[in-house]
């Protein structure tokens, strides 16, 4: 059977991967999907740099091929990380947009070899290695470093970005269901309109651009200087990936582990074409797990509309030029809010799997991570620089994992459970159990 052979299904049932709608309606939840991933995609080349419009033509490719990878079973959209945003504005000034771009290309083919293990070996490597903790250390991490660029951009235009954060806050809390999911794009696209009755948005590219051609493209080029910059972010974008397949798991009732690797893999292919073109790095959307969860459809059919027209949106150059002309004003609101949200992620993680900080391992793990990261610590060695997110990223998964190899070969020390040797555990100067 074909992988686009999807079983209509009528009535308002739930609708699960291999099936759809009649196609006005499939086409009517497909255009949501784009609506609710729009705010967020769109944002990420508006702070890097990057033009809008190339990020939106290959989000829809990298959806496209997501799906065709996944056997259509997958029912993701492949929207801008926001975990590539801090090191490809630090690749970006030190090597040009097409050194950051060399950098996400890298994030990409490491994605496509873990996609690769996994798909043979299971996911339990991964767990092994970075256990809760660690992980949600890193993207706590990540999001946490972004502080001083949200602060930047607030203070371009002080008053616009006050009104777009009070916007963003009150669309949470007043709407509910899709214009709720919406609030980021809501208060972004009615500060726009606020700055521009301030005099605070160039307009001039806009009249300029074309309605339909092709976007710029840049070719990326290679240097070992940003390696340490992206490394981390390949864990970021696994955690993702694996986070968004256990989600379709747990609201379909349809056993995914066995795709966890073509996920991966399809994500890195779609990262790596991405980076060979001027693109921002892609991960699976959250945005559009709620548009599920709202809908109750799950038809992959929905995001082969939703990436066809993602690709249509790209090939208006006038569409990229209106994203482009957002004033700083307007993404300092909004970046206040969004890059701490993906520090609480990380902190979702330690929540949502009962992360004990109790536990010395797990208190100095985060801790440690959490200063490095958010300060900004930078190490050079020769023509590499490591920055906060690769030293806290690195330092989160050390210090983890030589904390549990001492503690267990003292014998002292409790990693997951009852004490194996309590009167080891007696011995200790303090004369109580420790607790790792």
């Amino acid at each position: 059977m074909s992988i686009f052979d999807w079983q209509v299904k009528s009535g308002d049932s739930v609708v699960a991967p291999h099936e759809r709608l009649s196609w006005p309606r499939t086409t009517g939840i497909g255009l949501q999907h784009v609506v609710a991933m729009f705010g967020a995609t769109f944002l990420v080349p508006v702070l890097t740099g990057f033009p809008p419009a190339t990020t939106l033509l290959f989000s829809g490719v990298g959806t496209i091929l997501f799906l065709i990878i996944t056997q259509n079973r997958l029912p993701s959209y492949l929207g801008s990380s926001f975990a590539i945003i801090a090191p490809t504005i630090a690749a970006s000034t030190s090597h040009g947009p097409s050194g950051a771009l060399g950098g996400i290309v890298i994030v990409g083919a490491l994605l496509i070899l873990i996609g690769a293990v996994v798909h043979f070996a299971g996911i339990g490597w991964i767990e092994s290695l970075m256990p809760p903790v660690v992980t949600g250390s890193i993207v706590a991490l990540v999001g946490f470093n972004l502080a001083p660029a949200a602060k930047a951009n607030f203070e371009e235009d002080a008053v616009t970005a006050a009104v777009v954060l009070v916007l963003l806050l009150l669309s949470l809390v007043v709407f509910r269901g899709l214009l709720g999911r919406l609030a980021i794009f809501t208060s972004v696209v009615i500060g726009y309109f606020v700055a521009l009755a301030r005099g605070k948005v160039d307009t001039s590219a806009i009249g300029a651009a074309d309605w339909v051609g092709l976007p710029e493209f840049t070719t990326p080029t290679f240097h070992l200087s940003v390696l340490p910059m992206f490394i981390p972010v390949v864990m970021v974008l696994v955690v993702e990936n694996i986070g968004h397949v256990k989600s379709i798991t747990a609201m379909t009732g349809i056993d995914n582990n066995s795709r966890v690797g073509r996920a991966l893999a399809a994500d890195g292919l779609a990262t790596v074409l991405a980076g060979s073109g001027g693109g921002s790095a892609t991960t699976t959307y959250a945005e559009n797990i709620g548009v599920m969860a709202a809908t109750k459809v799950y038809s992959t059919a929905a995001y082969w509309i939703a990436g066809l027209a993602a690709i249509l949106l790209g090939l208006s150059p006038k569409v990229g030029a209106v994203i482009a002309s957002i004033p700083p004003g307007v993404l300092g609101g909004v970046t206040v809010a969004l890059y701490g949200l993906v520090g609480i992620l990380g902190v979702h993680i330690w929540v949502t799997n009962k992360v004990d900080f109790s536990k010395p391992i797990n208190q100095f793990t985060a801790a440690i991570a959490l200063v490095i990261g958010i300060a900004d610590f930078t190490w050079k060695m020769g023509d590499l620089a490591f920055g906060g997110i690769a030293l806290g990223a690195i330092g989160a998964v050390v210090v983890y994992h030589v904390m549990r190899m001492i503690g267990q070969w003292r014998g002292t020390v409790i990693i997951d459970g009852p004490a194996s040797d309590d009167a080891a555990a007696q011995d200790l100067t303090a004369g109580q159990k420790v607790a790792l």
